[in-house]
């Protein structure tokens, strides 16, 4: 099998430094000191392997040991949380990304400003949850039709968006509130380029291949946005953890396949799987009809939308 590899692909920076700032806490402080208030980044195999080295990632904050030093993780908290951190005297190692604390100061800055503000995003991400808790007011959007049931009319709006967001939805979104009569709106870009590279170079690679893969959590929010993506180019793909969901029938009447990853997803995982597709040898046979790339089209593979996260 000839596999082509997406040009921009896999751990974002963010992702990274979140990583080695976890790997770090634990070298310095020891096994079992360090608690994550829950997964440091959204990729089980990256969740495992920190575990394995000594890190807890299941730290609820009302009863991590006070001896013991708490990790933030890559999608930030917000100001109460971290003023419940200060109460408790609790130590802090700070692996927020730098672009998810820009949108945390985006909201205070427009707040302070004068404009009710408007965060274009799934209200259920732990980096919405967070970034919500910067100004008083906070409408979260996502969908045109919370335009109607959710956002109040003020005459001055001040838009962020979740880093993370796919940049022709929050486009799309923007200019459905331009089209009502706010007085003023203003926009502070908070979106990823990290994120918007993976999914453009996604997009170029899915227009070259017969079949596409896309590597990471299947609850992974950008990597599910680079799967839906990648199958409105009219290219057949799959959204994989790892090559042990990959089954022979994905490849059938394939000879060209293209891999990419999420920004959680680490490059020995791509590797891995790349030295084995290109193991595959081509089934002349097509695959029977439609049903397995139903199978991985966003809207099946989790169910419950609400678990759906960076």
């Amino acid at each position: 099998m000839i596999v082509k590899l997406a040009q921009s692909r896999g751990f974002c920076f963010g992702v990274e430094d979140a990583v080695e700032m976890a790997e770090a806490a634990v070298a310095q402080y020891g096994l079992g000191r360090v608690v994550a208030l829950g997964p440091v980044v959204h990729n089980q195999q990256v969740v495992s392997k920190l575990e394995d080295q000594g890190l807890d990632q299941s730290g609820d904050l009302e009863s991590v040991d006070p001896s013991k030093v708490v990790l933030l993780r890559a999608h930030g908290v917000s100001p109460g949380t971290m003023q419940r951190l200060a109460e408790r005297n609790l130590q802090v190692v700070d692996a927020t990304c730098i672009l998810v604390k820009k949108a945390q100061q985006a909201v205070t800055q427009l707040h302070d400003e004068g404009y009710h503000v408007v965060l274009i995003g799934d209200p259920n991400h732990p980096e919405v949850k967070g970034v919500v808790g910067y100004a008083p007011n906070v409408t979260v959007i996502d969908k045109s039709t919370d335009l109607d049931e959710a956002l109040p009319y003020r005459e001055r709006l001040g838009i962020v968006a979740q880093t993370t967001h796919a940049p022709e939805h929050v486009a799309e979104m923007v200019a459905e509130i331009l089209k009502r009569p706010y007085r003023e709106v203003k926009i502070i870009n908070t979106l990823c380029l990290e994120v918007v590279h993976r999914q453009e170079a996604a997009v170029a690679l899915a227009r070259e291949v017969e079949v596409m893969f896309v590597l990471g959590g299947l609850h992974s929010a950008n990597t599910r946005e680079m799967v839906r993506l990648c199958l409105e180019t009219g290219c057949d793909t799959f959204h994989l953890e790892t090559w042990d969901q990959f089954e022979p029938a994905m490849v059938a009447g394939k000879s060209i396949a293209g891999v990419t990853a999420g920004a959680s997803t680490p490059e020995w995982i791509v590797a891995d799987f790349v030295e084995r597709l290109e193991a595959v040898k081509p089934d002349p046979s097509p695959a029977a009809g439609g049903a397995i790339i139903n199978f991985n089209r966003p809207s099946e593979m989790v169910d419950d939308k609400s678990e759906v996260v960076f």
